[in-house]
Parts: C-alpha cells; structure tokens; sequence
C-alpha cells in the first residue's frame, strides 16, 4: 500500500521498474458512517521510479485528515528488492506486506466486497451509489440526514394510513450519531417481521402523534421510526 485519502487508496503490485516506471492502481473509497468502503472501476497511473516517495507525498497531502503514506524507508527496501506480486482482483488485509501503515477503518473496508461508489450531488464526498439517494439525487449519509430527517423533511403527524407506506423515504441505514445536531431520536427500529406487522409496529410507536411529529423510513433491514424533540427538551 503506498497510501491514502478521503476518496482515493494507492498501491502497487510490483517495485520492478520498466522503462524507469512503475504501476501504481487507484482505488476509489468512501468513509461512510459504518465505515470504508472500496469501490470498483480502479485507475492505472505510473509512477517515475525515482520519484515514488514524492509522488506519494504529493498526492496525499497531510492537510487531508484521512491521509496516510507508506514510509519512504519501505519503499525504497521494496525497490531495491525488485518486490513483485500479481495485480489482485480485489485486495485482502492478509497480501498487505504493510498492513501495520494503513488505519484500522481502511483495513476492515479491504475485506469486504467492492461497491459501486459516486460523488454526493451535494459536498462532492465520495459516497456507495444508491444508498442515499433522494429526489433523484445520489447523497452521502451526512447531506441525506440533514435533508430529509431535518426541518424541512416529510415528517408525519400521527399514524400512518396504508398507502403512505409505498411512498416512505428509502435509505441504507440510519446513523443515530448523525441525528443528535437535528434534534431528532430514534424510537422503532423493527426487521425481520412481515410487512404488516412492522407497520402495524410503527403506528403503534407513533401513537395518536401527541408527542410529536414522526417519520418512518424503510431501510435494508426494515423499517424505523424517527421523532423531533419538542422544542422545551431540545439540546
């Protein structure tokens, strides 16, 4: 692995120049909430052979928060080695010759399966296509949060009549640490049950919308209520 950032990952297959170069694979990713994710369609660059320390240096900046770097020292051992592996279809935490440099959140996205990623229409942050989309909009977790659990969201004041079950927002998954700044809880979260009695569930939870305006949301898993504090307990 020569490093990483918020959206890209690099490493190298082989430290075997050819023509003064060698190969170094992009791989796109996404911090996400419930962590890393690793995308498909991987980039081919190549890289000066006698300049890899710079360009790692310079293509992950230590501005970047999520930026690591493989240290130079390694680098240059590899190089003088000829290190050289086949190019992997996917990468797994055990063909890392340096998996102690890269961050535990990067090496748990490694061992799972490779997804498809774009760019929230909203911050440009990488995010996993159609887990947040929403007006026909592809969003990462934070700007769907803030956009349909907020204020101006399709919140809903007592139970739920049947036919607003087929139209209830759609999302991967909700993200209790992203609701605290909206002022919103969590009170249902309900799977694995038939359809009618995980709604039946969420009009129970809901109640006769006394306590306050609630949302459902149908995740992977199932369903989930949500409610706005009231403004007196609101912190």
């Amino acid at each position: 692995m020569l490093g990483g950032n918020a959206s890209t990952l690099a490493f190298v297959s082989s430290l075997r120049p050819e023509k003064g170069q060698v190969t170094a694979w992009l791989v796109p990713l996404a911090w996400t909430p419930v962590g890393v994710s690793l995308g498909e369609g991987w980039q081919r660059v190549s890289i000066a052979a006698d300049n890899i320390g710079g360009w790692v240096d310079q293509t992950f900046p230590p501005e970047d928060e999520h930026a690591f770097v493989t240290p130079l020292r390694d680098l240059e051992m590899l190089l003088r080695v000829g290190w050289h592996a086949e190019v992997p279809e996917r990468l797994t935490e055990s063909m890392l010759v340096n998996a102690e440099d890269v961050p535990e959140d990067v090496l748990d996205g490694v061992e799972h399966p490779l997804e498809a990623l774009t760019q929230c229409a909203v911050c440009r942050r990488m995010c996993v296509r159609d887990h947040f989309a929403w007006n026909e909009r592809q969003l990462c977790a934070w700007d769907y949060h803030a956009t349909v659990f907020g204020k101006r969201g399709p919140w809903h004041d007592g139970p739920y009549e049947e036919r607003f079950f087929e139209t209830l927002p759609r999302a991967a998954y909700v993200a209790p640490g992203l609701l605290g700044e909206l002022d919103v809880v969590p009170v249902l979260a309900v799977a694995a049950l038939p359809e009618d009695r995980m709604r039946a569930l969420v009009n129970v939870a809901i109640g006769d919308g006394s306590d306050g305006a609630c949302l459902a949301v149908r995740t992977d898993e199932g369903l989930t209520v949500l409610r706005e504090r009231p403004a007196s307990v609101a912190t």
